[in-house]
C-alpha cells in the first residue's frame, strides 16, 4: 500500500510530481530550519491553508463542551491533513499523493507550535488583530493547558509540536523521493519494471 506503482507512468505524470516534489523539498527545509520561535509558520501561506479548518474545527466540535469546542481547532488542523493521506492510501491508492499529505501534516503540527509557544506570554497576533492580552478567554492554548494545568508547559509542548511536526516532514520528503526514483525506474525501463506494487 505505501509503493503501490501503475504499470504505466506517463512522464508528464512523473514530471509534474518531481516539480511538486521540489517545491515541497524546498519550502520544507525552509521549515525545518526556521526556529519555531519566530512564527516563519504562522506567517507562512500554508497558515492562510490550515486556518479556515482550525477555526471550523470550533464549529464542528462545538457540540461536545468548551474544552472540546477549543480543542477542536487545533484538532481539526490535524485531521484534515491526517485523513487526506488516509484516503490517498486507501481510496486512490496513490502513495505519492498520501506522502503530500504527510508532509502537510508535519506542517501543521510545525504551525500549532507558535500558538502553544504562546500560551503564557500571549503575545501573537490572532484572528480578529487581537493578542491573548486583549481578550479574555480568547487564546485556545492559554485555555487548554490553564485547564489542565500544564501552562508551564507551554515552551517544551510547542518544541515537541514542532520536532513532531520536522519528523513527518523528513519522512514524507524521504517517502516522496523514494517513490518518484522507482518511478523514474518504470519510466526508463518500461512497464515490466514495476516490481513490488501491491
Amino acid at each position: 500500500m505505501l509503493f503501490h506503482m501503475p504499470d504505466d507512468v506517463p512522464l508528464a505524470h512523473l514530471a509534474g510530481r518531481g516539480i511538486l516534489f521540489l517545491v515541497l523539498l524546498i519550502w520544507g527545509s525552509k521549515f525545518i530550519s526556521t526556529p519555531l520561535e519566530t512564527n516563519y509558520t504562522g506567517e507562512s501561506f500554508m497558515h492562510l491553508i490550515n486556518l479556515p479548518f482550525h477555526e471550523a474545527g470550533h464549529f464542528i466540535f462545538g457540540f461536545f463542551g468548551r474544552f472540546i469546542t477549543v480543542l477542536g481547532g487545533s484538532l481539526m488542523q490535524l485531521l484534515v491533513p491526517a485523513v487526506c493521506t488516509v484516503a490517498f492510501l486507501t481510496t486512490t491508492r496513490d502513495p505519492f499523493a498520501a506522502s503530500v499529505g504527510l508532509w502537510w501534516l508535519g506542517e501543521s503540527f510545525m504551525d500549532l507550535s507558535p500558538y502553544i509557544n504562546d500560551a503564557r506570554d500571549l503575545e501573537l497576533i490572532l484572528l480578529g488583530g487581537v493578542t491573548g492580552k486583549d481578550v479574555d478567554d480568547y487564546h485556545d492554548w492559554q485555555y487548554l493547558l490553564g485547564q489542565t494545568d500544564l501552562l508551564e508547559y507551554d515552551h517544551a509542548l510547542a518544541r515537541f509540536s514542532y520536532g513532531l511536526g520536522t519528523v513527518l516532514m523528513v519522512l514524507a520528503l524521504i517517502w516522496g523521493a523514494f517513490l518518484l526514483f522507482r518511478q523514474w525506474k518504470v519510466l526508463r525501463r518500461g512497464p515490466s519494471a514495476s516490481g513490488f506494487a501491491a
